[in-house]
């Protein structure tokens, strides 16, 4: 506990011989403090004491996430991914800290997916993986255990059909078992807390296994214990979001090129300006030359 400015040693000393209680409890005050009242003996003058004690089981807030983002990303990102990367992170925040939240390899490969999907044809390829890290590291997670697992399901599902992908309890391996897990916290033996990322984790499942039977997203909701009508409503959305995506990069490259093409036609402009030029100083040059050899002759 840190220290308590301000009490007087004696009125501690006092009340501890006549038994007084020296911090009665008052109420519980929110972002991570305790209040006190002190009463000091033979006086009805009261001061309140705050203790800063950390509650370990209070969420950092919506800014404290999107600060720490700041902090570790500082270059400019176009609105066009901007926008849709932070409102991405205020909803995986909520997600991050709900009491039931517990990470998993399919709710990492939703949030790879969606970001990898956000993240195409960004104007600077190599600045999309510190974005990646930074994003991940803002919420107190691991951007490399995200990147592992995520590939690890993608390698595991990509060697499946439709059958063995939704048959996995029945067999042994590591993926396998993984899922298995989930089944079971999502029958609510165990903390489970479904998301939208979640859904999309297993859609790319059923994706990269070729899995594009109607009835393969029934039957992999079904063994996971997952309820689809919550997977086909977050699947339309992710659907929605990803159509919107493309028309904003269309709108952006149409931009981009009629701004590029514009910039091309001023310096051609440019160049033609500076040749008329060098060329009318030429033709004046030569044009005193001559009167002066005529002047001299």
């Amino acid at each position: 506990m840190a220290a308590i400015a301000s009490v007087s040693f004696a009125a501690l000393r006092h009340a501890s011989e006549r038994k007084v209680p020296l911090f009665a409890p008052q109420t519980a005050v929110p972002h991570r403090f305790r209040e006190f009242t002190l009463i000091a003996p033979n006086s009805s003058s009261r001061a309140i004491v705050c203790c800063a004690t950390v509650c370990s089981n209070v969420p950092p807030p919506v800014s404290e996430t999107k600060l720490n983002f700041l902090k570790s990303y500082k270059r400019p990102i176009p609105s066009i991914y901007n926008n849709v990367l932070q409102e991405l992170l205020v909803q995986q925040h909520l997600m991050r800290y709900k009491k039931t939240y517990q990470y998993d390899a399919v709710f990492a490969l939703g949030f790879v997916t969606v970001f990898e999907q956000l993240m195409e044809g960004y104007p600077i390829s190599e600045d999309r993986d510190a974005i990646f890290k930074a994003y991940i590291a803002a919420l107190q997670e691991d951007p490399e255990q995200y990147r592992i697992d995520a590939q690890k399901l993608e390698e595991w599902a990509r060697s499946q059909d439709v059958n063995s992908l939704i048959d996995f309890a029945s067999r042994d391996g590591e993926i396998e078992k993984l899922l298995e897990d989930i089944a079971v916290r999502a029958q609510g033996k165990g903390s489970f807390s479904y998301s939208r990322f979640f859904a999309i984790g297993i859609f790319r499942l059923l994706e990269l296994a070729n899995a594009t039977e109607p009835w393969a997203l029934e039957k992999l909701c079904s063994a996971l214990n997952i309820n689809k009508r919550s997977v086909d409503r977050d699947l339309d959305v992710y659907r929605n979001l990803l159509s919107k995506l493309v028309q904003a990069k269309e709108l952006l490259k149409e931009y981009v090129d009629r701004e590029k093409k514009k910039r091309e036609e001023r310096s051609e402009s440019q160049k033609a300006n500076e040749a008329i030029t060098k060329c009318i100083g030429h033709h004046q040059y030569v044009r005193k030359l001559i009167l002066f050899r005529n002047k001299h002759l």
